[in-house]
């Protein structure tokens, strides 16, 4: 696979269901009523549950390693939140590789629905060794939850 900055990833459609947002707030323990107890979230001003910023990060992770094979590593995920993800919506992730440097590439990801951006952010992710690199360009930094996975 040959990667060069300015490449786009193939969209990736993800039905949001409450199956989803429910299984994917138990399994990062996050059990805030509001991802769960659409009661408890009309009460706090919310038209219904919705994801939890654990569960984005996941799919997000899911839509790069998907794209760039089982051997990629992700090696820092920074993404900020926005439009909520209702039950009933989809979310369309998107993708553009910004640089790619030392056996690396860094993806400008978003992930919209019907509401607007749900996710923006960007992804560093550790090329795997047959995938050649074509080019060189500086690095972009990106607000919100970020975590080093090196």
């Amino acid at each position: 696979m040959t990667v060069r900055a300015g490449d786009a990833l193939p969209p990736l459609r993800i039905p949001i269901t409450r199956t989803l947002i429910v299984s994917g707030a138990l399994a990062s323990r996050d059990y805030q009523d509001v991802h769960h107890d659409a009661e408890a979230a009309k009460e706090k001003g919310s038209p219904d549950i919705f994801m939890n910023i654990l569960t984005t990060n996941g799919l997000v992770g899911r839509y790069i390693t998907d794209h760039f094979g089982p051997r990629a590593r992700l090696r820092k995920v920074a993404i900020r939140l926005g439009a909520p993800n209702y039950p009933g919506d989809e979310m369309v992730l998107r993708g553009e590789v910004t640089s790619v440097a030392d056996g690396a590439a860094e993806v400008a990801v978003t992930g919209a629905n019907h509401i607007g951006n749900h996710v923006t952010g960007t992804v560093t992710v550790q090329l795997p060794i047959d995938a050649a690199p074509m080019e060189s360009t500086g690095p972009t930094g990106g607000p919100g939850a970020e975590e080093d996975l090196r």
